[in-house]
Formats: structure tokens, C-alpha cells, sequence
């Protein structure tokens, strides 16, 4: 089987997932596709179609992920932007961020990520979470491997640091319960090589 391509615009997403699965001894291949999204608040189901789309385009087994940023008491709008954190321009413009939620107490707040594997016959999905609260102003440096900017305000629980503020070792070995999209779709995938079961039916054989 060909390697595995991660479709995604954003190329620090990539090193950031392509390190977990060398860990591994496996490749990815990346692809840079910017792709539509369907205007709906659902992450699920935004990662489905648009691994779908990408799949007609490549014709290759290939995965997406989507993440949601879900901050609960957001005013006016509780857990806004959640799946339109890209649309919404929230994670483009932390300074508006911050001063609309200067008056907030709770600010307690999470990512939700979504990734869909899609093999050309069956889409298979798997999700991860981490919650944390929101800082009163940006702490950290510019980090290549960052997912997004909201990693400047962005304090995981149980942790005294935002993700920019911390070392690569502090975020990959922090305490904060989070689950990970990405670690449970590897440990599926190496079990998906060895199934011949789970790849008969795929439609690019």
C-alpha cells in the first residue's frame, strides 16, 4: 500500500501528526489542499465531506482533520466558535478574543478534533479533546509545529503554561487528561494493515 496522505492546509498540523507516526515507523505524505467547508456547526460532520471530496480528487486512501474550539462561556454565544474557529476569525485575531472575554471569569474552554480516514469504500472516524481556559493575553513564542494561534492562550488543565510557552517534551508528556485523535486512528491503522478484512471491499484495489 502506498503511503498514507494527510490532506490539510495547514503544514504545522502536519509535522505535528507525521512525528507521532514516525515514532511508529510509519510515512505520511502530505498534501497542501485547502478544501471547502460545509457551513454547518458540526465538526463530524465537516470532516466527512470534505475527506470525500479530497478522495475524488486523489483517488488514494488519505485522512483529514477538523478541529472545533469550543470556549462555554463565550458571551452571548456559549461554546462559540466551535466548528467555525477558522471562519469566525477568532484564532486569526486573538486581540478582538481577549477583549471580548475581558469581563469573563469562567473561561474555561476546549478543542475537539475530528479525523476521518476515508479508503475509497468505508469512512472511519475518531476524536480527541483537551480542555483547558483561556488566558488574559497572549503568553508564549511562534512555534512552526503550532496548530493554530489560539496556542498562545490556549492553558491546558492541570498546567501552569500556555502551548506556546512550552517545550516540545512539556506538551507532549502534560498531565491534562486530553484524548488524541490522531494516537487512537495510529493505533487503529497498524491494525487496519495487518486485516486484509478491513481493505477488501476498498474501491482503489
Amino acid at each position: 500500500m502506498e503511503n498514507l496522505t494527510y490532506v490539510t492546509g495547514n503544514y504545522g498540523k502536519y509535522i505535528s501528526v507525521k512525528e507521532k507516526f514516525q515514532k511508529e515507523n510509519l510515512d505520511i505524505s502530505f498534501v497542501k489542499f485547502d478544501l471547502d467547508e460545509p457551513n454547518v456547526n458540526d465538526i463530524y460532520y465537516i470532516s466527512k465531506i470534505k475527506a470525500l471530496e479530497a478522495y475524488e480528487v486523489l483517488q488514494r486512501p488519505l485522512f483529514v482533520i477538523d478541529s472545533g474550539f469550543y470556549i462555554q462561556n463565550y458571551p452571548n454565544y456559549p461554546n462559540y466558535p466551535g466548528a467555525f474557529v477558522k471562519r469566525s476569525g477568532v484564532s486569526q485575531d486573538i486581540d478582538t478574543l481577549l477583549k471580548t472575554m475581558e469581563k469573563v471569569d469562567n473561561r474555561y474552554c476546549y478543542f475537539l478534533d475530528c479525523l476521518t480516514f476515508y479508503d475509497g469504500n468505508n469512512f472511519y472516524q475518531f476524536t480527541g479533546k483537551s480542555e483547558g481556559t483561556l488566558t488574559r493575553n497572549k503568553r508564549g513564542d511562534y512555534i512552526k509545529k503550532a496548530k493554530s494561534n489560539l496556542w498562545y492562550v490556549f492553558k491546558p488543565k492541570n498546567c501552569s503554561k500556555t502551548l506556546s510557552e512550552m517545550t516540545d517534551e512539556e506538551r507532549e508528556n502534560r498531565l491534562d487528561d486530553r484524548t488524541s485523535a490522531t494516537e487512537e486512528f495510529l493505533a487503529w491503522y497498524k491494525e487496519y494493515l495487518k486485516n486484509p478484512k478491513l481493505q477488501r471491499n476498498r474501491k482503489d484495489k
